[in-house]
């Protein structure tokens, strides 16, 4: 436990110290949010459904960047080769890297409720802040791993284009921009195949106080297995190459 908290830390303090990382996720989502929803939602119902939508998108960058940039630069950085000498195994690193991810992808997404509180009507019981934790953590997962791929299939240099790649057309085609309701016709045939309509679907319902639909969940959990599957083949495909 000692290892995985001292790696912790120190994946939390380098983090915090790349400002481009600071910004873009946590800063950037509330900037967009400011500049486009305020003045456009008048409703409790409106401004929930919108504040749901962009923690999904400040989580989805924290999330992108803070994995997918973080291991392919390690992958090129002889402290990754130096690290496996040490005592901590691999679990501990991981275990270390997750906890950290997910620390700036839930201080984004607190950046942004505590925004949107402030500048819209949005409001939530404990019970919807309850269903929303939930919903939240259940599309970080298959996205997250997804950041591991990226980071694993993709060079130091190549990977914020790539990351970028990913993360902007899939915030739009989830409908994190506008609701889904709201894209072109064909946008929204394309929407129904990405984790991140799959994620807005369960976010949705917690903060508008409706039903979840189970295959949604489903659907999240197939979108996991998949990335799953593609992030350990890109790991050991990353082992093999370097250290056999």
């Amino acid at each position: 436990m000692n290892l995985v908290l001292a790696q912790y830390k120190a994946s939390v303090l380098s983090l915090s110290r790349n400002l481009s990382y600071f910004i873009g996720s946590i800063v950037f989502p509330a900037i967009f949010f400011l500049f486009y929803v305020p003045s456009s939602v008048k409703t409790t119902f409106e401004a929930n459904f919108v504040m749901g939508s962009f923690m999904i998108f400040a989580m989805m960058g924290a999330l992108f960047f803070g994995f997918a940039v973080g291991i392919a630069n390690d992958r090129a950085s002889p402290w990754a080769v130096y690290e496996r000498t040490l005592p901590a195994s691999l679990i501990t690193r991981l275990v270390s890297r997750i906890l950290s991810g997910f620390t700036f992808a839930i201080s984004a997404a607190l950046v942004m409720a505590v925004v949107a509180h402030l500048t819209t009507p949005a409001h939530l019981s404990l019970a919807a802040w309850g269903r929303l934790a939930l919903a939240l953590v259940a599309g970080a997962i298959p996205i997250s791993l997804l950041g591991f791929t990226i980071g694993y299939f993709a060079s130091p240099k190549g990977v914020v284009p790539l990351a970028q790649l990913f993360y902007l057309p899939l915030s739009f085609l989830g409908g994190l921009w506008a609701p889904p309701q709201n894209l072109p016709e064909v946008v929204q045939k394309i929407s129904l195949f990405t984790p991140t309509r799959h994620w807005g679907d369960v976010v949705w319902p917690a903060v508008t106080n409706q039903a979840w639909k189970a295959q949604d969940f489903l659907s999240l959990a197939v979108f996991t297995v998949i990335f799953g599957v593609l992030a350990l083949w890109g790991y050991r495909r990353d082992q093999g190459q370097r250290f056999s």
